[in-house]
C-alpha cells in the first residue's frame, strides 16, 4: 500500500497514483481525516466533503452556490447538455419539462413491462448454466429502458448498437491513463477513434428515433412521447438537440445504474445464504407460483431492504462532484471560487456512526425506516436536493420487481473466486464482469 504522507513536492503524484490503484483505501482514508479535507492531487487540490451535514449544505442548503464539477461537465462530450451536466436556468427549464414523465402514476404503468422482460429472460436460463451475470443484467435493463423510453421505436438491433457503444464509452472513462495525461484524449490513438465512433453511433441512433417519432406524430405512451409533448409556461417544447441529450441521459441512467445494482445484489446474496433464504421465504409467501405485480410491491418489504442494502455497499453512482461559484466557508474551512468538492456515497454509506458493522450485508437494518433515523446524506444513492435523480422512483420499482421476478425462479450463485473488485469509473462496475452459475429454485 502506498504511503500518502509523502513530502509535499510528491504529495500530488503520490495521491493521484494511490487513487488510481487503490481507490477504496484512498477514499476511506481521506474522508476519515476530517469533515472537510483538501487533498493535494496532480495539478489540482479537491476538497473531500465527508460530513452528512456539510454534504446537505452543498447539495441542498446552499446548492445555488455550486455547479457540477469539471469532471461531470466533461461528460457533455458524450451526453450533450442534458440534465446530468447542465446548470442554471437552462437546467431548471429542462427539469420542469421532463418531470411530468416521472410522476408516480406514470411510472406505475411501466411495472408490467419490467416484469414481462424479466420473465422472458428467466425463461431462457438453464440449470447449471454459467454466465456473466453483469452482462445479463445489462441486456435486461437495456430491453426495459428501450421499451419504456422508446416503446416500439427501437428494435433489438438498434438497442444492441446503443448498448455496445456505451460499453466502449464507459471503457474510455474507466481508463486511469486519461486522469494522469488528459492530453491523450486529443491524440489519434485507436482507443480514441473507437470512442468517437461509438459516440457517433449513439448520436445517430438517438436522432433517428426522435425524427421518426416526430414524423409519425403518434403518442406511444412512453417517456419519449411525454418529452415530445412537454411545454413550458410560454408554450415552448424541447428542440431535437435537447430531446437527444435528455433521451441519452435517461437511456444511460435507466440502463447502466440499474444493471449494476442488480449485479452487486446477486453477489451479496451469494455471500449471505441467510439473506437469500429470507428473500426466498418472502417471495414464496407473497407471490407463490406467480410473477409479481405492482400491487405486490408494498408487501415485498425484505426485497426492498435487500435492494437498499446492496446500494449502500455498492452504490452504482459512488461519488458526486460540485464546483464553488464564489469564495465561501464550509465547515470552518475557506473554500475558494472554482474549488472542486467531492462527496462519496462509497464512504458515507460505510460510516459506522450510522451503519453499525458497516461492511456487513444486513438488509434487516432497514427495518423501521432507517432512512428517516439517520442524517439525510448518510445514505444518498440517488444524490439529493434539487439535483436528485429524476428517475429514482423508476429505478427502485424496477429493482424490486426484477429481483423478485428472477429470484422467484432462479438463484445465480457467484462463487468466492469469481467475486470481482469494483471498478471506480463513472459508475461502479465489476472489473472484468461477474461469473455466476444458475441454480433453479
Amino acid at each position: 500500500m502506498l504511503d500518502i504522507s509523502l513530502p509535499r513536492p510528491l504529495q500530488g503524484p503520490g495521491n493521484m497514483l494511490h487513487l488510481a490503484l487503490r481507490p477504496e483505501q484512498f477514499i476511506a482514508r481521506h474522508t476519515a481525516a476530517a469533515p472537510i479535507h483538501q487533498v493535494r492531487m496532480l495539478g489540482f487540490s479537491p476538497y473531500f466533503v465527508a460530513d452528512p451535514d456539510l454534504i446537505d449544505e452543498v447539495l441542498v442548503g446552499r446548492s445555488k452556490l455550486f455547479i457540477k464539477d469539471r469532471f461531470t461537465r466533461d461528460l457533455s462530450l458524450v451526453t450533450g447538455n442534458g440534465l446530468l451536466v447542465s446548470d442554471g436556468e437552462f437546467w431548471r427549464r429542462q427539469r420542469r419539462l421532463a418531470q411530468p414523465a416521472f410522476h408516480r402514476e406514470r411510472i406505475a404503468g411501466y411495472g408490467a413491462v419490467m416484469v414481462e422482460h424479466a420473465e422472458r429472460l428467466a425463461s431462457t436460463w438453464r440449470e447449471g448454466q454459467v454466465l456473466d451475470i453483469h452482462a445479463a443484467m445489462m441486456r435486461l435493463t437495456l430491453d426495459i429502458v428501450a421499451a419504456t423510453l422508446f416503446s416500439s421505436g427501437v428494435d433489438r438491433a438498434i438497442a444492441e448498437t446503443i448498448g455496445s457503444s456505451l460499453d466502449v464509452i464507459m471503457a474510455r472513462f474507466s481508463d486511469p491513463t486519461y486522469a494522469f495525461a488528459p492530453w491523450l484524449a486529443r491524440v489519434p490513438l485507436p482507443k480514441n477513434r473507437r470512442f468517437h465512433e461509438a459516440r457517433a453511433r449513439i448520436d445517430g441512433a438517438m436522432r433517428g428515433i426522435i425524427a421518426a417519432r416526430r414524423a409519425s406524430g403518434r403518442d406511444e405512451g412512453d417517456l419519449l412521447s411525454m418529452l415530445l409533448r412537454a411545454r413550458d409556461d410560454e408554450g415552448g417544447g424541447m428542440t431535437d438537440e435537447q430531446l437527444r441529450d435528455e433521451a441519452f441521459i435517461l437511456f444511460v441512467a435507466g440502463h447502466e445504474t440499474t444493471a449494476l445494482a442488480l449485479t452487486w445484489t446477486w453477489m451479496l446474496l451469494s455471500q449471505h445464504p441467510a439473506a437469500w433464504d429470507r428473500l426466498r421465504a418472502e417471495l414464496d409467501s407473497v407471490l407463490g407460483d406467480r410473477p409479481p405485480t405492482l400491487a405486490d410491491v408494498p408487501a415485498l418489504r425484505y426485497t426492498d431492504w435487500v435492494v437498499h442494502e446492496s446500494m449502500r455497499l455498492y452504490p452504482p453512482a459512488w461519488s458526486i462532484g460540485r464546483e464553488a461559484l464564489e469564495d465561501l466557508e464550509l465547515g470552518g474551512v475557506a473554500v475558494p471560487r472554482g474549488a472542486q468538492l467531492w462527496m462519496f456515497q462509497w464512504a458515507a454509506h460505510r460510516d459506522a456512526r450510522h451503519f453499525p458493522r458497516p461492511d456487513s450485508f444486513e438488509p434487516e437494518r432497514w427495518d423501521g425506516d432507517l432512512a428517516r433515523r439517520i442524517p439525510r446524506f448518510a445514505y444518498f444513492p440517488f444524490g439529493g436536493g434539487p439535483r436528485l435523480c429524476i428517475g429514482n422512483n423508476f429505478a427502485l420499482l424496477e429493482l424490486v420487481l426484477v429481483l423478485a421476478t428472477l429470484a422467484r425462479r432462479w438463484r445465480p450463485v457467484v462463487r468466492p473466486a469469481d467475486r470481482p473488485r469494483p471498478q471506480f469509473s463513472i459508475t461502479l462496475r465489476p472489473a472484468g464482469g461477474m461469473r455466476a452459475t444458475l441454480q433453479r429454485r
